[in-house]
């Protein structure tokens, strides 16, 4: 089965700590591999971790999220579509990490969902959906 949405950063966090009702919902409707998150966002999650105060009670946050949404492993076309994302924002020096997340997404033709739209608008294919905001 083919997933249709990959959670960014931002999102796997929010989940982590605020477990929000609507975004529940939005589960709800779907399949277990819909929903992915990247190798990326899991080395993010995983650095986030060991910098914790709770790194315990972290881990075991971030154990749950992995049961619910799979990690999907940055591969060939993934580092393809990355080429062209951070050339086409070679001006923007920053976020490295998101433009890695948006090539993977990209890359595997899925909607990226983030709360953080602003970052990832400028990257081109990439599909965004914000399931925290009202629809």
């Amino acid at each position: 089965m083919m997933p249709k949405y990959m959670l960014d950063t931002n999102m796997c966090i929010y989940l982590m700590k605020n477990q929000p009702a609507s975004v529940a919902a939005r589960f709800a409707e779907c399949y277990f591999g819909d929903v992915v998150i990247s190798a990326v966002t899991l080395a993010e999650l995983q650095y986030g971790v060991a910098c914790s105060v709770n790194k315990e009670q972290d881990q075991r946050s971030l154990a749950l999220l992995l049961e619910d949404v799979p990690a999907i492993p940055f591969d060939i076309p993934a580092a393809a579509m990355y080429g062209m994302i951070r050339y086409a924002n070679k001006d923007k020096k920053s976020d490295a990490l998101d433009k890695l997340i948006a090539a993977h997404a990209v890359a595997l033709k899925v909607v990226l969902v983030t709360n953080n739209e602003r970052d990832f608008k400028s990257y081109p294919g990439l599909v965004l959906d914000n399931w925290i905001e009202a629809h």
